[in-house]
């Protein structure tokens, strides 16, 4: 905090800077504010001038005094209605809603069940990890990730995913934007030609175009991409597990012409696995990687799913002949996360706690979507359709009504403050009105049917 230097009062700007930052949500009632001492050592003032301003915000009511805990903002002010909140932009990579809000929405896509993650747990591995950090641990961390997270996280592929790869091969990224610039950088040349998968990701296309790449739309139907074998392609980007956002699990059949593709044309197959883990129905499928005899497929994974986005980790296994020169390149793509997060992750996975969560949620999901379908169905009645599905965190809500534009209503949703996306803005072909709503956050039924009838209210 810069030292005060104009001509009001060193006390009155002691107090201005803690009555705005209370008015505009950044201090919240309960919470500490920095003693006399430290905040008058910060701001190059006397302890008594930074008191004094103190003694004002007390007077008005706005800071109290508890004993041990030091001075707090007065827990009375809970019920101003005045008073304003800092709103924190839900945006997330591949959506631009017009809406801030301070929490998650409802529906809102790509967000794990966070009232189910383990967090003691959690907190007591970090913790430690931090604890026990020596000093080696204080230098930058590898950029190719922490070599011992590098062989759990090739020892979880083998177990759950059935890769099999050499720890040399997994490297840490800080998240799927990063991980496709790091690949298609090593893997394609300039303008290249990829293919995607339509209706798809659209932060997949986002990424393409912002590097001048090709984007070829490849239609999904009940079996998946449908790839054709003259295709003239560098590379193609699917989600075989549950495709994104239809859910519906790629074939065998396509599986075997997708592999069978990339080795006749010697081009890539970039397997983004986002959430293979959660099959609803029988055991999850093998990755698309588990097939591969050529070496044509690179795997992508995230820990955003399966544990919490504000992790911001992922990883990509990259072909053994191709194992250098993505070395090479680290220095410019590397995730660089922290090396006390990737500890953590990793004796959270070295003690069963990532296992255990997986199997709990793959339950609770299950759970959760079928409430959602059944409750939907009752309340919403015969202006939508929701079909079953193998897995996935998102459902698609098909409405009956094919003259409604679901762009335009997902717009009204947001502005109601329910989160959704149309499958229309995720194609960039005709496509029926259908709105994706992820279910992973609702708890009860009495939830769910209040989000069902905010919804109908809204459709009508």
């Amino acid at each position: 905090m810069e030292k005060l230097t104009t001509k009001v009062p060193a006390y009155k700007q002691v107090y201005q800077r803690i009555h705005a930052a209370i008015l505009q949500g950044i201090l919240k009632p309960g919470e500490r504010i920095p003693s006399a001492r430290s905040l008058a050592k910060e701001m190059g003032i006397a302890r008594g001038t930074v008191e004094e301003g103190y003694a004002l915000l007390k007077a008005e009511g706005y800071l109290e005094s508890k004993a041990q805990a030091g001075t707090v903002v007065s827990t009375k002010l809970l019920d101003l209605s005045h008073i304003q909140t800092t709103k924190v932009n839900t945006r997330q990579p591949g959506f631009n809603p017009e809406i801030e809000t301070e929490k998650v929405l409802p529906f809102q896509l790509g967000i794990p069940a966070l009232d189910e993650f383990p967090r003691q747990i959690w907190s007591r591995m970090a913790a430690r990890c931090s604890r026990h950090i020596g000093i080696d641990d204080l230098a930058y961390p590898s950029v190719y990730g922490l070599p011992q997270l590098r062989v759990a996280i090739a020892q979880y592929l083998q177990l759950s995913r059935g890769v099999q790869c050499q720890p040399t091969q997994v490297f840490i990224t800080s998240g799927y934007v990063n991980s496709i610039n790091w690949i298609t950088k090593v893997l394609l040349s300039e303008q290249a030609n990829v293919g995607i998968e339509d209706p798809g990701y659209p932060l997949t296309r986002q990424i393409l175009n912002n590097h001048q790449f090709k984007t070829i739309p490849i239609s999904v139907d009940k079996d998946g991409i449908n790839i054709q074998k003259n295709l003239q392609a560098e590379a193609v980007i699917v989600t075989p597990a549950h495709q994104s956002p239809t859910c519906v699990s790629l074939s065998l059949q396509r599986r075997q012409a997708l592999l069978d593709w990339a080795n006749t044309h010697q081009s890539w197959i970039i397997e983004d696995d986002y959430d293979g883990e959660y099959r609803h129905t029988g055991l999850p499928l093998p990755a698309l990687k588990s097939l591969d005899t050529q070496d044509r497929v690179i795997y992508s994974g995230t820990f955003s799913k399966v544990m919490f986005p504000s992790l911001r980790m992922a990883y990509i296994v990259v072909p053994t002949s191709k194992v250098a020169d993505f070395e090479n390149c680290s220095e410019l793509y590397a995730g660089n996360v922290s090396a006390v997060i990737q500890s953590s992750v990793l004796a959270f996975m070295q003690e069963g706690h990532l296992s255990r969560h997986i199997q709990r949620m793959r339950k609770l999901y299950r759970e959760r979507r079928e409430l959602a379908a059944k409750v939907f169905n009752q309340v919403l009645g015969e202006s939508v359709s929701i079909e079953p599905q193998p897995g996935g965190m998102h459902m698609i809500v098909k409405l009956n009504d094919p003259t409604i534009d679901d762009a335009a209503l997902s717009t009204t949703m947001m502005k109601a403050g329910l989160f959704s996306q149309g499958l229309s803005q995720w194609s960039s072909r005709p496509v029926h009105p259908s709105l994706i709503l992820s279910f992973t956050n609702i708890k009860t039924e009495e939830e769910c049917r209040a989000l069902a009838y905010r919804l109908k209210d809204i459709i009508a």
